[in-house]
């Protein structure tokens, strides 16, 4: 018998600093079996920043140095490393778009905030995300 393939598991924050939320759902899902994380931040550049804007390169820097010092909560909480980077992409859908293009994920957790219109909409990111066929865990943050 084969040993159990790890879950590959996407989670999606638009904040470089964990909530304890977020470490708490990956605490949780990291309990329900074998399970590899990595998570992804979109750009906090401006929108309207073209790709190759020195701002938008700047803030991915900064988001990313903040990250790097929240891994090892993320980290306990999983039980294993964590991949963390933060998106060249301001879209949260096309930085999922762009992992799913070179990584297999089997799951996606995101903690964003939400706004109010976008949900009315339906264009809320959680909604946006169930059209990729993948199982979608939306973490509420205070």
């Amino acid at each position: 018998m084969e040993p159990e393939r790890p879950a590959r598991i996407l989670v999606v924050t638009d904040r470089t600093a964990a909530t304890p939320e977020l470490v708490e759902a990956i605490r949780e899902r990291a309990l329900h079996g074998p399970s590899q994380f990595r998570v992804i931040v979109p750009n906090p550049a401006s929108a309207e920043l073209h790709l190759l804007h020195p701002e938008r390169h700047d803030k991915a820097t900064q988001a990313e140095a903040v990250l790097r010092e929240t891994l090892p909560a993320l980290e306990d909480a999983a039980g294993s490393a964590v991949i963390g980077s933060v998106s060249v992409r301001h879209d949260p859908l096309d930085a999922v778009e762009q992992i799913l293009f070179h990584e297999p994920i089997d799951e996606i957790i995101v903690s964003v905030v939400e706004h109010g219109v976008a949900r009315w909409l339906h264009q809320d990111l959680p909604h946006r995300l169930k059209h990729l066929g993948l199982p979608v865990t939306t973490v509420v943050g205070r």
